[in-house]
This record gives C-alpha cells, sequence and structure tokens, in this order.
C-alpha cells in the first residue's frame, strides 16, 4: 500500500525519511545530553580529583554532546530517496562544519579550564600560562575557519592556504599587536617582571593599584580608588613601570619623610638642659658617652699649647652639645627601640641642605610590615612623636605664616599704662 502512495507521491517519501533523520537527531541529542551527560557528571563528581571537577564546571562535555545530531544528520541525509541531487552534499557539508565549530568550542572551553586548573598551582600568579593558551585559541579558531570554509567550499585546505599566503601583509598588519603581545608576554614570563597580585605603578596610562589579570593583549590593573585601568601588554616592555614585589618580599617598607627646624631655634644645650635630658631612658646613654668625649677633647685642649690670641672658653676651640645634634640622637634612639620598625634595614637621621624654610631633618628607615595602612600608622605615630617633643629640645618647627599670624601682627599693641 505505502510502495504505490510513495510512487503516485515521491515527494511525500523523502519528506517521511527527512523527517525521520530529523527526529532521529533530536532523540540522538536527547539521550546524550540526559543520560550520557548525567553519568558522566555523576563519575567525575565521585572521583577524589579536582581537574575534573574544572573541566565539568566549564561545561566541555555540554559542548562536545552537541556533535551527536549533526553527526546523525550527516551520515543520515545520504539514506534518504528522492532527495534533489546536491541538496544532500550541501547538508553533509553544513553538518560537518557544525561539528568542526562545536569541537573548536569545545577545546576553547577546555583550554580555560586548563587555565584555572594551573592557577591553583602556588607559582601560577609568577608564570601564568594564560597568554599562552590565548594563542592557541587563536590558532584553534584560524585552523578551525579553514577548514570549515574548505569543507564548505569542496576544496582542499591547502588551497585555502595557498590564497593566505598572499594575504601575509595584510594579516601581519591585521594581527600586529597579538604578534607584539605575545613577543611580550613571553619577556613578561621569562624574565618574571610582573605577575598577577603585584602593585604595579605606570603614571602614563594612569595605573596605580594591584595586577588582577594577565592575558595576551591587555594587563588588567586594579587601582586603589577601585578603578580599573587595562595596558596593553607590549606596553609594558615598551615603556618603564613600578613593580612594588621587591618591598613586599623584603618585609620591609621605607620611611623616607622629613620635618623643618627653625634655625634661629638652633644653639647649644645649656647644664640644666643636658642635665635633664640625661635622665631620659633613650638619652642616658648618649649623653654620658657624649660628655666623656667633650670631656676629653677639651681636656686634651686645655693642657696643650693655646695658639697666640686664642681663647680657650670661646668656640669653636671647646666644644659642646648642641640642641639638634641631641635631637637626631634621641630620635635615632626611639626608632631603634620601636616595635614598627625593620631592626635589619637601614635606619638614620640626616640633615638636610637648609633653606628658606628651616634645617630639614629627614628620617630614612623602614618599617617591618608592608600593608599600606599599617605602614601609614607605624609613620604617623612617629612624627606625632617627633613633631610634640620638639620643644624639649629647645627647639621649633618651622612652619609658614598663616592667615592668623599676620593678623595677630597687624593688631595694635596696648600700652602698659592703658
Amino acid at each position: 500500500m505505502f510502495d504505490g502512495f510513495f510512487q503516485l507521491y515521491p515527494w511525500a517519501e523523502t519528506m517521511l525519511w527527512s523527517l525521520g533523520v530529523v527526529l532521529l537527531a533530536g532523540i540522538a541529542d536527547s539521550l546524550t545530553k540526559r543520560y550520557l551527560l548525567r553519568a558522566i557528571t555523576r563519575v567525575v563528581k565521585r572521583t577524589q580529583f579536582t581537574w575534573d571537577d574544572v573541566i565539568l564546571r566549564q561545561k566541555v562535555f555540554n559542548r562536545l554532546a552537541n556533535v551527536a545530531p549533526a553527526v546523525v544528520i550527516y551520515y543520515g541525509v545520504p539514506l534518504i530517496p528522492g532527495i534533489p541531487e546536491g541538496v544532500d552534499l550541501l547538508v553533509q557539508r553544513l553538518a560537518m562544519g557544525f561539528m568542526v565549530l562545536v569541537i573548536v568550542l569545545a577545546a576553547d572551553r577546555f583550554l580555560t579550564a586548563l587555565n584555572d586548573i594551573y592557577a591553583s598551582r602556588p607559582d601560577a600568579k609568577s608564570r601564568p600560562i594564560k597568554g599562552y593558551l590565548q594563542i592557541v585559541k587563536i590558532v584553534l579558531y584560524i585552523v578551525a575557519a579553514i577548514v570549515v570554509i574548505s569543507t564548505l567550499m569542496g576544496q582542499r585546505p591547502t588551497l585555502i592556504l595557498g590564497g593566505f599566503g598572499a594575504m601575509t601583509a595584510v594579516l601581519l598588519l591585521v594581527f600586529r599587536d597579538t604578534i607584539l603581545s605575545l613577543v611580550a608576554s613571553v619577556q613578561i614570563t621569562q624574565y618574571d617582571m610582573i605577575a598577577v597580585g603585584d602593585w604595579i605603578e605606570m603614571p602614563k596610562y594612569g595605573a596605580d593599584g594591584d595586577v588582577v589579570d594577565i592575558a595576551l593583549h591587555t594587563v588588567t590593573i586594579q587601582n586603589w580608588d577601585r578603578t580599573i585601568t587595562t595596558i596593553p601588554t607590549h606596553k609594558l616592555i615598551e615603556d618603564s613601570f613600578k613593580n612594588w614585589r621587591g618591598m613586599r618580599l623584603a618585609g620591609g617598607r621605607r620611611i623616607k619623610r622629613s620635618f623643618q627646624l627653625d634655625m634661629n631655634t638652633l644653639r647649644f644645650l645649656t647644664a640644666e638642659e643636658i642635665e635633664k635630658l640625661g635622665r631620659w631612658e633613650l638619652l642616658r646613654e648618649y649623653i654620658r658617652s657624649k660628655l666623656e668625649e667633650i670631656e676629653a677633647y677639651n681636656r686634651a685642649k686645655d693642657s696643650g699649647e693655646t695658639e697666640e690670641g686664642a681663647e680657650p672658653n670661646v668656640i669653636p676651640y671647646r666644644r659642646r652639645l648642641t640642641n639638634v645634634g641631641t635631637l637626631r640622637a634621641y630620635i635615632v634612639s626611639y626608632l631603634r627601640q620601636h616595635p614598627g620598625i625593620h631592626k635589619d634595614m637601614i635606619l638614620m637621621v640626616r640633615q638636610l641642605q637648609p633653606g628658606p624654610e628651616g634645617v630639614p631633618m629627614e628620617v630614612y628607615a623602614f618599617t617591618n610590615d608592608t600593608n599600606w595602612v599599617t605602614y601609614e600608622g607605624i609613620q604617623a605615630d612617629i612624627f606625632d612623636h617627633i613633631l610634640a617633643t620638639i620643644p624639649e629640645f629647645g627647639l621649633r618647627a618651622f612652619q609658614s605664616p598663616s592667615g592668623r599670624d599676620l593678623e595677630a601682627l597687624r593688631k595694635p599693641v596696648r600700652s602698659p599704662q592703658a
């Protein structure tokens, strides 16, 4: 009965077979995703490995499952009777191109999973592979494009590649940034210039913060104001930048700050001031040893022959303690016993070149905590103490006159008789 019907209506047989192939493709898709994927998921979750969980999370198997209906269509279309000539070949080519595309997308997901697996290693931050994997992805997509085009055109891939050979100059121009970024990525990794988590400064691009991602084309930096800056990877090779990783690894962060002293307050200490400061725990040993040194020097001067016309009690014939030198010694002693100062790194207090704003006194030391907030707290505490202690030495910190100072000068001085 059906044979006679199909002889009268051959298109009906073609439609029926076509629907059958489509139905089989749908069944293959449903069985693959409903049963095969679930079985794979259960097996992966039961294993003790973690890398397979990452592959599952990236949905690599979900992408591969889309190949099943395309395979059914590819092998089922030639079996359809009465299909117009050339249509079956076109459908097969489309199915093959779809399979190639699905496999490449699954490979893309697999490479992403591979990067996630590698990122869990302790040395991943210093030697990232994300840039290399992106290069592999680009190559895969280029190969897939060539294969798909050659499949749809019914030509060999070598003929397509021959055509691309004539476009080499154009490709170099198009992929210029990619090539530069690839070279830069190799150099950055080889010489360990930056890693995820490094604090870098690159003022030219407004970057000042932590590196959060290193990709093929860009390096992403989260600035301290929580903004995001992206810098082309090859610019890190072309331009200079500052990496604070060395400070973090050394375990000490530098304090390099100065305050100004009023030059009119610099003088020698009186005997009463020496006695008072000598009772300070941080100055007791310094003043004792310094007085012994000065006394020995002056005694030697007194016992020697005095030059003609020289007065033994006139400076610079005799040495005496100064308030600024004693302050400097006090700050050094204070820093050496401070719990926030790194004891194994350089520590000094020095005078800088005097100028219109007085005599600069610079503190140069390193904290033993590189955390920004802790560092600023230690530095502030030190200078709070120093500025509050300056008057104890008969010194005064220099400060430019304010509006109130100028206003006070303009007020008339009242006579005592008034």
